[in-house]
């Protein structure tokens, strides 16, 4: 497939907090890997650029260089998978505008790099190595710094006219609810996110005298992964936060059923390590609030891929494309 001479790709799951690199062969092994925060950067894309070369060709230099690299797939928030760019991604503080993020690492490293939406190569990777394997219509539900979905209809990725489609994570759930970092009110992602559940917490904390572990931390400090911490500690506030958070999501999959009737929703990202505690509830509002026709037929699944592992290979199926169709070609495009 790729040649003796470029036996490998890059894969990056760019997320709100880390942005996870993989070196992967061609039977889907993660031959080595680095992160870099994607926070800071003086909030500059070519700063978060030349940071990450930094980084990643201490990894490329330990597979024999960037002469064994064929090609680079990105995963991003807010990616076009047709112009390779960033477009306005409310949650990274360096791309709030149009970054061509696929040109930058194309240039810095000499290699063809394509990129999409980081759920729908969270998707892709799903569908090719977890969960989704062998089906044709499922709906993956990111659960991260801000919630994103892939979708797949008869076996192909949504992505609409201008590569934009499949933002489940700004449908309004709320109206007029909580502000969402896109700017609008009452979106999925500002109650379903990490970040939601943290502000459900702080919410919680400061208007009510409901006692919970939670309190033992400053307000400002309350992070998801303390809520989890602290329902599996039996805390009956965490626990309600679950239960609230869980059925805004469950009722959300009820209506993203009406568009696609989807074999199952995949939950991927570190709201999924919290369990049953978040998947009963979703399970519960969906079976509720889902159209007669659609009972009973989508599975409730979360990712077999480990922690970024289906993004990252999800990526770098984009860099196997370039690879296949194009050669050593240089793209600055996604495919």
């Amino acid at each position: 497939m790729n040649g003796n001479n470029k036996p490998y790709v890059i894969g990056l799951d760019l997320g709100g907090t880390n942005s996870v690199f993989g070196i992967v062969d061609n039977n889907a092994n993660v031959i080595a890997e680095t992160s870099v925060k994607t926070r800071g950067h003086n909030d500059n894309a070519q700063q978060y650029v030349d940071d990450c070369v930094v980084e990643l060709r201490k990894i490329i230099d330990q597979v024999g260089g960037i002469e064994k690299i064929g090609a680079m797939g990105i995963g991003a928030p807010n990616g076009n998978y047709y112009t390779g760019c960033i477009e306005f991604a409310p949650n990274l503080s360096w791309a709030h505008d149009v970054v061509p993020l696929a040109k930058m690492f194309s240039d810095a490293l000499g290699i063809p790099v394509a990129m999409t939406n980081d759920a729908n190569a969270a998707a892709i990777g799903e569908m090719t190595y977890g969960a989704a394997k062998g089906m044709k219509n499922f709906i993956m539900i990111t659960l991260g710094t801000g919630v994103g979905s892939g979708i797949v209809v008869n076996g192909q990725m949504v992505y609409g006219c201008d590569g934009m489609a499949g933002e489940l994570g700004h449908v309004i759930v709320e109206k007029n609810g909580r502000t969402c970092g896109c700017g609008r009110k009452g979106c999925l992602e500002a109650y379903c996110s990490a970040t939601g559940v943290a502000r459900t917490a702080r919410e919680i904390i400061s208007n009510t005298n409901k006692p919970t572990l939670l309190r033992d931390i400053p307000l400002n400090q309350i992070e998801s992964k303390d809520v989890s911490i602290a329902a599996g500690k039996g805390d009956e506030v965490a626990k309600e936060i679950f239960e609230y958070t869980g059925r805004i999501l469950g009722g959300a999959c009820a209506d993203f059923a009406a568009f696609n009737s989807p074999e199952a929703f995949i939950f991927f990202g570190g709201l999924t390590k919290a369990g049953d505690l978040i998947m009963e509830p979703i399970r519960r509002a969906y079976d509720e609030n889902v159209l007669k026709i659609y009972k009973g037929k989508a599975k409730m699944l979360i990712s077999q891929l480990d922690d970024a592992k289906a993004a990252v290979l999800g990526a770098s199926a984009l860099g196997w494309e370039i690879v296949m169709e194009r050669g050593t070609a240089i793209s600055t495009n996604a495919i």
